[in-house]
């Protein structure tokens, strides 16, 4: 199957560019260690893309308006390093595709974070993405997810996120830049726990036969990367707990010294 690009995007031997199957994903890091003065914080990557996630509160609202009687308030924002791809652009605050980002981002995470248990406070989350080739929304959400879990904010349930494409006839999961740049694709976040779906979105055109079989296949590779999340928390968690209850000690020992 030969692609209009230098490079081919899908051999006869259904192998990728980068040497991976139709449906195989790439490697997975998650590191959730402290990240300054964050609650929580979750450095992700998928492949060569690369982010992190550094999230605050609850806290008060800085701004009166932003405050709302009845629930937390969730606040976005998203940076792109200058030297996050080869282009060495450098994005304001400002530019369009950051603020839509930021926004799919907030609207995807508002029916999932308990909001209503801190009203009149304010969840902040800072996204940077450090590195780009490919599925950089799914690498956004797959973080903010682990960061909100990592300071301890109540969740109906984890958020995570896949992109799929089609290569002629032929279905792919969690896309390089160079397909995404050759290919219709669809970027699907689920909550995998109660199956429900809390974003579809589509950059280009993909024909609504296809959509099905994507939208299926990204689901499932939602429930392999919702285990490999679920035990990066599980992991932290138990370093954590090991922390506190060897520091118990030691504050005994501290108290009979005095």
């Amino acid at each position: 199957m030969a692609s209009s690009s230098r490079v081919e995007i899908l051999n006869e031997g259904g192998f990728r560019s980068d040497g991976r199957k139709q449906f195989e994903l790439r490697d997975m890091v998650i590191d959730l260690s402290q990240q300054g003065t964050a609650d929580g914080s979750a450095l992700v990557s998928h492949g060569l893309t690369q982010v992190i996630v550094s999230v605050f509160g609850p806290r008060e609202a800085k701004m009166r308006s932003q405050t709302i009687y009845d629930r937390a308030n969730i606040n976005v924002e998203l940076s792109i390093a200058s030297f996050s791809t080869g282009e060495r652009r450098k994005r304001s605050r400002g530019d369009k595709r950051i603020l839509e980002m930021a926004a799919t981002i907030k609207s995807t995470f508002e029916p999932v974070v308990q909001t209503t248990l801190y009203p009149r406070s304010q969840i902040d989350i800072f996204v940077q993405v450090l590195q780009q080739d490919g599925g950089l929304l799914q690498a956004c959400i797959n973080a903010t997810t682990l960061a909100l879990a990592s300071a301890g904010i109540p969740l109906y349930d984890f958020v995570c996120a896949v992109t799929g494409g089609v290569h002629s006839t032929s279905p792919m999961l969690d896309l390089t830049t160079l397909e995404e740049s050759d290919i219709p694709h669809v970027t699907v976040a689920t909550m995998p726990g109660s199956g429900k779906v809390t974003l579809a979105t589509m950059e280009t055109r993909l024909h609504v036969d296809r959509f099905e079989e994507i939208f299926r296949l990204a689901c499932e590779a939602g429930q392999i990367l919702h285990k490999e999340m679920r035990a990066a928390v599980r992991s932290r968690t138990g370093v954590l707990i090991s922390a506190m209850q060897s520091a118990a000690p030691r504050q005994g020992i501290k108290k009979m010294i005095r």
